[in-house]
């Protein structure tokens, strides 16, 4: 990793009391572009104010912006379980993707504590399902039936959110939000994402929308009539 000295540096100076420390993102996959940031993941009980649990902030240090979510133990925990309960765990993503700085042996011994959690999956009641799959035949039907295009296009987009959620959490995955919900859909099965996403790149609603509406059946079908929320 390139930024390796800087990265030492920034810790040394901004928070020389973690005990933990991981670089995630573009950073520490190596697919860094000329507006990426540096993504980092701190753990330590020292480094904080007090009686502070979690931090999230951007810091600006030698020309390099960092992204920085900072954590107790404890603060850790609640926001990994809050992750967790939401489907959408990025923190422990950071956690057990990203590339260690420093920490050892107590952060193998934290990864291997939340891997077996992570691994396991998002547990989604048939309820949650079914609102999702309701919401879904709600908006498809303003889909096809907008004619305003705007709305379609809003509409649109908001249904392939909605819709690769709703695939990743039948599949039994976790879920993410903006690009990254994109690339747990291409890792889950690429086809499926190249016949959802395309007729959206390509201006084709009508084609997207049967699209669409194949998911929702493939999860169940329409939810609609009867429904209670």
């Amino acid at each position: 990793m390139e930024q390796i000295d800087v990265v030492e540096r920034f810790i040394a100076d901004r928070f020389p009391g973690v005990l933990i420390a991981l670089v995630a993102g573009s950073t520490a996959r190596g697919t860094r572009t000329p507006t990426s940031d540096i993504d980092m993941l701190l753990i330590g009980e020292e480094m904080l104010g007090p009686g502070v649990a979690s931090l999230a902030a951007t810091y600006e240090y030698e020309s390099e912006i960092f992204e920085v979510f900072a954590y107790t133990h404890e603060g850790f925990e609640d926001w990994a379980r809050t992750g967790l309960s939401q489907y959408r765990p990025f923190i422990l993503n950071m956690l057990l993707e990203g590339a260690p700085i420093r920490g050892e042996p107590a952060l193998s011994d934290l990864r291997g504590y939340w891997r077996v959690i992570y691994d396991a999956g998002p547990v989604i009641s048939a309820h949650d399902l079914a609102l999702r799959r309701y919401q879904i035949t709600d908006l498809l039907d303003d889909l096809r039936d907008a004619f305003d295009p705007v709305e379609r296009h809003v509409v649109a987009f908001t249904l392939f959110e909605r819709t690769a959620e709703l695939i990743l959490l039948d599949a039994g995955r976790w879920i993410g939000t903006g690009k990254y919900l994109a690339r747990r859909l291409r890792e889950l099965s690429p086809d499926r994402a190249d016949a959802l996403t395309q007729p959206l790149i390509d201006g084709d609603l009508n084609t997207f929308a049967d699209r669409v509406d194949e998911e929702l059946h493939n999860a169940g079908g329409r939810v609609q009539a009867g429904f209670v929320r």
